[in-house]
């Protein structure tokens, strides 16, 4: 539970350093300025992972965009994984290859921080 409050803390700090650097963004004009539909770099339609323990979420070092399951390899530690995914699209992390032995879906719309080291695979679900 303490793991799963510590996790809603850090997502609450990064989508405020987030909201807070998309304005400066938009400030800076078209230099550097991401489209209106990336949310910390993520596409829309995409669900992305982040470089460990990069925190706040900036730059993904995965994007995902089609349904079904994804293999990792070599994730370890902390990494957000951000759902930006549309028409209540969710993800899912997995602990077994090829989408089997998922937890709780991820919402269109919101991430998790979370250990990737026992994950093996994340499933893009319609």
């Amino acid at each position: 539970m303490r793991k799963m409050i510590r996790g809603a803390a850090a997502f609450a700090t990064a989508a405020a350093a987030v909201v807070a650097l998309s304005g400066a963004a938009g400030a800076a004009g078209a230099a550097g300025a991401q489209p209106a539909d990336t949310w910390a770099g993520c596409p829309d339609g995409a669900v992305c992972i982040y470089p460990q323990n990069q925190n706040p979420a900036v730059s993904p070092s995965h994007v995902f965009y089609s349904y079904g399951a994804h293999n990792l390899t070599n994730q370890y530690g902390n990494h957000w994984v951000l759902n930006n995914q549309y028409g209540g699209a969710t993800a899912r992390l997995c602990r077994g290859s090829n989408g089997v032995n998922c937890g709780n879906p991820i919402a269109q719309g919101t991430g998790v921080y979370a250990d990737l080291g026992p994950i093996n695979s994340i499933t893009l679900n319609r």
